[in-house]
């Protein structure tokens, strides 16, 4: 039997205290998210995405950033990074002296103005005196290709807009980009045509996948990304998450079911998966509601039928 070639190792940014929790209707406490990242990084999380500085009246739930960032204790070797919008945003997440800031733009001009109120060269001209200003600080800069295989207004994007975009944020000094499939339309060959594109102007240490899972398609792409060579990857503990501008559309990859995934085919992440299933298990208590990684529940499952079965035999 022929095995594919992935990689021998692979990297997840666990985007849950950010992208995950920012849409929750309910207030999450500063303290919460603060020990959500703390479990992150104990159960061997090495990137983890902490939160945005976008303003509070847009997304009120990312109001708290000052706190969060400031009340998080720091470990070597972990990366943490956080979403700006603007100058604005960038000037205030300085004080907090992340390691990597992100950036965002849509391959679907719909999408853009929905989003932003800007269209895709608006925001390219927009970023590019942040990713400026956040380089000569010495902090690394990350670019969030939104809607990269499909879009809620536009349907299929073509590959060459994926790669138009990647280029113009490869241009304005953005060293990474994330391949996003931001609603959770993607397949295999449509997620490979996108990174292809993107190749054009990155290479594979540059690029992540950034994959939705609203038709179960997520963990197929994450493979098909893999078969190429990527090993970066995005996801979110517990499957937290969604996005406000797609009806239906459900969170991130669990990060639980992808490490599932990846440990089975002997690929090394360097995380706890037991610390992770029980991280989303107390982040979805919290939040009211049972975790959204199928990996997670049967994990939890069986540890509990375990512990039932040798109650039993005492």
């Amino acid at each position: 039997m022929t095995t594919p070639n992935y990689p021998a190792r692979v990297r997840l940014i666990d985007v849950g205290p950010r992208d995950g929790l920012q849409n929750e209707a309910q207030p999450v406490p500063a303290s919460t998210k603060i020990e959500l990242v703390q479990r992150l990084q104990a159960a061997g999380v090495q990137e983890i995405e902490v939160t945005s500085y976008v303003s509070p009246k847009w997304v009120p739930q990312m109001a708290d950033n000052h706190a969060v960032m400031q009340g998080i204790a720091r470990r070597a070797g972990v990366r943490y990074s956080v979403l700006v919008p603007n100058m604005r945003g960038l000037q205030a997440a300085l004080r907090d002296r992340p390691d990597e800031i992100v950036v965002f733009g849509a391959a679907s001009e719909t999408f853009s103005q929905r989003n932003i109120n800007c269209s895709i060269a608006e925001s390219i001209e927009r970023f590019a005196p942040v990713v400026e200003a956040a380089r000569q600080a010495g902090i690394a800069v990350r670019g969030a290709m939104s809607c990269a295989v499909g879009c809620p207004y536009e349907g299929d994007i073509a590959p060459e807009r994926v790669g138009a975009l990647a280029r113009q944020l490869k241009a304005i000094g953005v060293q990474r980009v994330d391949v996003a499939d931001t609603i959770g339309v993607g397949t295999p060959l449509k997620v490979q045509r996108a990174i292809e594109a993107t190749l054009a102007h990155f290479d594979l240490d540059h690029i992540s996948g950034h994959f939705h899972d609203t038709y179960g398609q997520a963990l197929a792409n994450t493979l098909a990304a893999m078969q190429m060579g990527v090993w970066h990857f995005q996801c979110s503990v517990a499957g937290l998450g969604g996005c406000p501008y797609a009806p239906g559309a459900t969170g991130n990859v669990a990060t639980e079911d992808v490490v599932y995934l990846l440990h089975g085919l002997g690929i090394d992440t360097g995380i706890d998966l037991d610390a992770l299933a029980d991280t989303g298990a107390w982040i979805s208590g919290v939040l009211g509601r049972p975790t959204g990684s199928r990996a997670g529940r049967a994990l939890l499952a069986k540890r509990a039928s375990g512990d039932a079965l040798s109650c039993g035999t005492r």
